[in-house]
């Protein structure tokens, strides 16, 4: 039987034992409604408020902790919350930048329909442009969103500099940091990178799936900034209608709580195998795949160009041999969003049609990454052959 290689872990990871163990236990002992004022529900409660807590210690400062059923939801109130929530921000500048996951570029892309001047600011090579940032910044702008990891090409993006530019010349205008692929994998602080809003989801950081989070800090809430989408119920203090998933929300702060005490030696890890690979394609043999290398890389992620052979072609023949790799994000993969990232950092189409995404967790080893290279190198030859 074929081994299995999994190296998608910028989609999905497994969920750990642990939150699994937390997630069946709430299932069957804890099932009280947290609006219930019953014991049950007193009980549901207080899994609520200590996954709080450990998010808001996790991401460094105290906030309000919105809970939604996804990343994507998480990025949509960011945006939409903003937008809307007050009359005076109704045609008014949205910033973000060249290439974001299409959870905001296509929320981005409905403002810019009902009358919103959105901007991109460029991300070429891998690096945030402050200066066209700060060129962008006037004062109609209520709202900067960027991603502090780049989903594709795990671009790591200086947004406390951002954060400062916006902070200076725009202090009425709220900076929201979709950073799904970033926690966890290496330490950060909302409070000194100077955010406002952070979006966070579980089954990124083995977790469960259908659980996010959206962090808001407290001068936000306090000053209105922020109108809820959900309607319904009163739940997470107005924020978001809709009985809380607590099975997966206690789950999500057990993962935290794991990936916090781990998260030296799990980013260790994930770099030395990410450097392991680098120095595999350094060779002869696999000198036709190029990297696409960053100013300040994720330890995770590595885009890998291809030479002209479709990428969905090379991922299908890599399954065949037991090996999960990526073409485009995950929630991309059935549209044309996915190339997006990668033409915003300096390819061309064809070129971004032809190139895979691998993406490390700390339960990958080296021979994980010696067996992707063989594999890849042997299709290579076979594609070559059939081309």
């Amino acid at each position: 039987m074929t081994r299995e290689v999994y190296l998608d872990n910028s989609a999905t990871t497994k969920i750990s034992e642990s939150a699994l163990s937390l997630y069946c236990e709430l299932s069957r002992e804890h099932y009280g409604n947290p609006s219930s004022l019953h014991h049950r529900g007193v009980d549901a409660e207080k899994y609520l408020t200590r996954t709080r807590e450990i998010l808001c210690r996790a991401l460094g400062s105290a906030g309000t902790v919105i809970f939604t059923g996804s990343g994507s939801e998480a990025n949509n109130l960011a945006i939409f919350g903003r937008a809307y929530a007050k009359p005076r921000f109704a045609r008014g500048k949205i910033i973000t930048t060249a290439g974001e996951h299409a959870s905001v570029g296509m929320p981005l892309a409905r403002l810019r329909e009902e009358g919103f001047t959105v901007v991109e600011v460029p991300t070429v090579g891998g690096r945030l442009d402050i200066e066209a940032l700060c060129a962008a910044l006037s004062r109609d702008t209520v709202l900067v969103t960027m991603m502090l990891v780049n989903n594709e090409t795990g671009a790591t993006y200086d947004l406390q500099s951002a954060a400062s530019a916006v902070k200076r010349m725009c202090p009425d205008a709220i900076f929201h940091c979709d950073a799904t692929q970033a926690f966890l994998k290496f330490p950060f602080s909302v409070r000194r990178m100077g955010i406002d809003m952070i979006t966070v989801s579980a089954h990124k950081v083995e977790g469960p799936k259908g659980v996010g989070a959206l962090w808001v800090s407290d001068a936000v809430i306090k000053n209105k900034g922020l109108r809820p989408l959900l309607l319904g119920g009163g739940q997470e203090k107005g924020m978001r209608a809709g009985t809380e998933n607590l099975p997966a929300i206690a789950a999500f702060g057990q993962a935290i709580e794991d990936g916090v005490k781990t998260l030296a030696l799990r980013e260790e890890r994930m770099r030395a195998l990410r450097n392991r690979l680098l120095e595999k394609l350094s060779s002869d043999e696999l000198s036709e795949v190029k990297p696409l290398l960053t100013p300040t890389p994720a330890p995770h992620i590595l885009n890998l160009a291809l030479p002209s052979i479709k990428s969905e072609v090379m991922l299908h023949y890599l399954s065949s041999k037991g090996i999960c790799v990526s073409s485009g994000s995950a929630c991309s993969s059935h549209g044309r969003h996915g190339a997006h990232p990668l033409i915003a950092y300096g390819l061309s189409e064809r070129e971004a049609d032809a190139s895979i995404r691998v993406s490390f967790s700390s339960d990958n080893t080296e021979e994980d990454v010696d067996i992707l290279c063989r594999e890849l190198l042997g299709g290579l030859q076979t594609l070559a052959r059939m081309r």
